[in-house]
This record gives structure tokens, C-alpha cells and sequence, in this order.
């Protein structure tokens, strides 16, 4: 049942997600490329998580929250993948009121988590290329506990604006959530109450977080550059840029996006792009970033052979 009568309004108390397509042959096609970078996503995130713990060479700052990443990371995805795949099985998709609520918060914690750590793991290398003698005192254990705690409490307190904006909202009408998750955006289209407070402090809190971090990332790499060129051995900026290319790239990718999801104005692109993007971001960018470190990062690729070459000869 998605509805029931309150007064003269029939309130919805579920939702049905209309997906990517309705083909049902393209359905079966995007079930198995979304099973297959589901599962790589949690063995890859996994693998990194593990990796580090055990690996003593790899007990530094960097990829101390570079671990914290590979959870948020199978947070989004375990977030939105699971009902995606549902939804390619099934031929009417629902997700009650209590299901949606927490698909969109824990969604938004998890990704608002990732930027955070972003911004922080730029912090980090501006200050091991900027400041390398004061590398130790600047990211003690207490201050990257501390970053870790605000990058959590950011995450939470965005997405309890969205998760309090939500139940705001009234819907009484139509209930196809015309995307593939619980995504404020097309919730807001479906809602029959006055959405201009609703509307306004989710888009206010969400890109004030992307415009802090990628500020932060921006200052940082500025200032790497600078450092990176005023050094004059060819071999040091290699290893500079080196330290930095797997950051940069993972930061382009998921801060791209989400600029384009949350930033860009609605009238400038379809629903059906931003279902494609939305994808990107929340299945597809998780899947990449185990694979971008590792493949991007000698120390991580030096640490994972170390570890293979013990269990194979233990």
C-alpha cells in the first residue's frame, strides 16, 4: 500500500523508483555491469582497508584517511547499488517512506564524508611537499583524529538537513520517483506542499560543503605547484607529482560530478543526465578509487607485494 487518506489529501507513505529504463533486455544488461562493479567495489575497498591495517609501511597520515575513504566509498555504494540492482529485477520498484528517508541520508553522509576527506587529504600533501620538516608535528595522531571527526560530523549535520527538509515535505499526488535512488531533487518535484524552505536549505548546506572543499583543494595544489617548481631536481618533482597524481585524479572525478549534480542550475541539463552522472558518482567513482591508488601509488603497489610475496612464502 503507498498511500493512505488524511483529510482530503491522499498522503503517500511509499514511492516507487522508475530506474534508468524501462527496456527489459537493457535491464538484464545493466543488472550484471552493476553486479560486477558492486562486488569489485567492496573487494577493492575491502582489500585497500586491509591492506593498510596490516601493512606497517603503510601507517602514515595519508593513507590513514585514505582507509576512512575506501569506507565511505563502499558506504555510497552499499547506499544506492543494492535497490539499483532490485530495481533491474523487478517490473515496479517500491521503497517506503522510512526506506527512503535513509537511502537519502545515508547517501548524503557518506558522500559529504568523501569530500571532506578529499579536502583533507590535499591538506596533507600540501603540508608533506610545503612543510616536510614539520610533517610529523603538523599531522600528529591527534590532529588527524581530530580532521577525521570533522569530516564525520559534517557528513552527519548534511544529512540531517536533508533527512529533516524530507519530512517537510508532503506528498499527495503522484509517487514515481522519476530516478534510480532517493534523490532530493526529483522528491522535491513530487512533493504538493511549499518547498522554498525545503528546497533552499539542502542546496544551501550541500554546496557550501562543496565550495569549502574544493576551495581547500584548490589552495592546496596551488601551492604544491609553486613549491614543486621551484625545486630543482627533475627527480624530486617526479616524486612530488607522483605523490600527488592518484589524489588529483580521484578528487577531479568525484568533485566533478557532484559540482555538476548539486551546482549546476536544473534548467541546463536533463533528468536523464543527471541519472547517468548520479551513477557515476555513487557506483562507478567507488569501484575506481581502490584501483586509481593502487595502480597510481608505488607505495601501496610496493605494500601489496610485500604482503602477497609473505603469504605466499609463510
Amino acid at each position: 500500500m503507498d498511500s493512505l487518506v488524511e483529510g482530503n489529501h491522499t498522503a503517500v507513505i511509499g514511492f516507487i523508483l522508475l530506474g534508468l529504463t524501462d527496456n527489459p533486455v537493457l535491464r538484464v544488461i545493466l543488472f550484471m555491469i552493476t553486479l560486477c562493479i558492486y562486488v569489485v567495489t567492496i573487494a577493492g575497498n575491502l582489500s585497500t582497508i586491509i591492506l593498510i591495517r596490516v601493512s606497517s609501511q603503510l601507517h602514515h597520515p595519508m593513507y590513514f584517511f585514505l582507509s576512512h575513504l575506501a569506507s565511505a566509498d563502499i558506504g555510497i555504494a552499499t547506499s544506492v547499488a543494492p535497490k539499483m540492482l532490485e530495481n533491474f529485477m523487478v517490473q515496479k520498484n517500491t521503497i517506503s517512506y522510512l526506506g527512503c528517508v535513509t537511502q537519502l541520508g545515508s547517501a548524503g553522509f557518506f558522500g559529504t564524508v568523501e569530500c571532506f576527506l578529499l579536502a583533507i587529504m590535499a591538506y596533507d600533501r600540501f603540508v608533506a611537499i610545503c612543510s616536510p620538516l614539520l610533517y610529523s608535528a603538523t599531522m600528529s595522531t591527534q590532529v588527524c583524529v581530530q580532521f577525521l571527526i570533522v569530516a564525520y560530523m559534517g557528513g552527519f549535520l548534511n544529512a540531517c538537513s536533508f533527512t529533516i527538509c524530507f519530512y517537510f515535505l508532503f506528498f499527495c499526488g503522484p509517487n514515481g520517483i522519476n530516478h534510480f535512488f532517493c534523490d532530493f531533487a526529483p522528491l522535491l518535484e513530487l512533493s504538493c506542499s511549499d518547498i522554498s524552505i525545503p528546497a533552499v536549505v539542502p542546496s544551501f548546506t550541500c554546496g557550501s560543503v562543496i565550495v569549502f572543499t574544493v576551495f581547500v583543494i584548490v589552495v592546496s595544489y596551488i601551492y604544491i605547484l609553486i613549491t614543486i617548481l621551484k625545486m630543482r631536481s627533475n627527480e624530486g618533482r617526479r616524486k612530488a607529482f607522483s605523490t600527488c597524481s592518484a589524489h588529483l585524479t580521484a578528487v577531479t572525478l568525484f568533485c566533478g560530478t557532484l559540482t555538476f549534480v548539486y551546482m549546476t542550475p536544473k534548467s541546463s541539463y536533463s533528468t536523464d543526465q543527471n541519472k547517468v552522472v548520479s551513477v557515476f558518482y555513487t557506483v562507478v567513482i567507488p569501484m575506481l578509487n581502490p584501483i586509481i591508488y593502487s595502480l597510481r601509488n608505488n607505495e601501496i603497489k610496493g605494500a601489496l607485494k610485500r604482503v602477497l610475496r609473505q603469504r605466499v612464502f609463510s
